[in-house]
């Protein structure tokens, strides 16, 4: 089976199209080689790559005949990752806050959201006291 396809079946990707674009920008390896789209994978394979900063390790078990569902997706994968990666990950996600904290400098679309639907809210509260 193609590298890309199997990224897909295996539900690392969510298009197969999305699998082959990580390839063809040298996101994925095989054995420690970088690879095409095209490249045949097998059982006992080691695949290394890259998504939204985290350094997938993953280890080939079987090769699927069609996209699976995420309850099986252990059967054909052993997920050799290190734990760092998430964490890692998580931190990134906490630092984002430090920058911009809730309620400081310009509304971002989301607050005007909430900020328009509180208004109109309240406008109707308002509406049925007078009445």
């Amino acid at each position: 089976m193609r590298i890309d396809k199997y990224l897909w079946c295996i539900r690392y990707y969510k298009t197969r199209n999305m699998a082959t674009e990580a390839c063809k920008k040298n996101h994925v390896t095989v054995n420690d080689n970088i690879v095409k789209p095209s490249k045949d994978i097998l059982p006992g394979d080691k695949i290394t790559f890259r998504k939204d900063q985290i350094t997938y390790i993953i280890k080939v078990l079987a090769i699927p005949d069609n996209r699976v569902g995420a309850k099986l997706v252990d059967l054909y994968r052993i997920d050799q990752t290190p734990p760092e990666a998430f964490a890692h990950l998580e931190m990134l996600k906490l630092s984002k806050e430090h920058y911009r904290k809730t309620g400081v400098g310009r509304p971002t679309k989301k607050d005007r959201r909430d900020l328009d639907e509180f208004e109109f809210e309240t406008d109707n509260d308002w509406d049925n006291e007078i009445e």
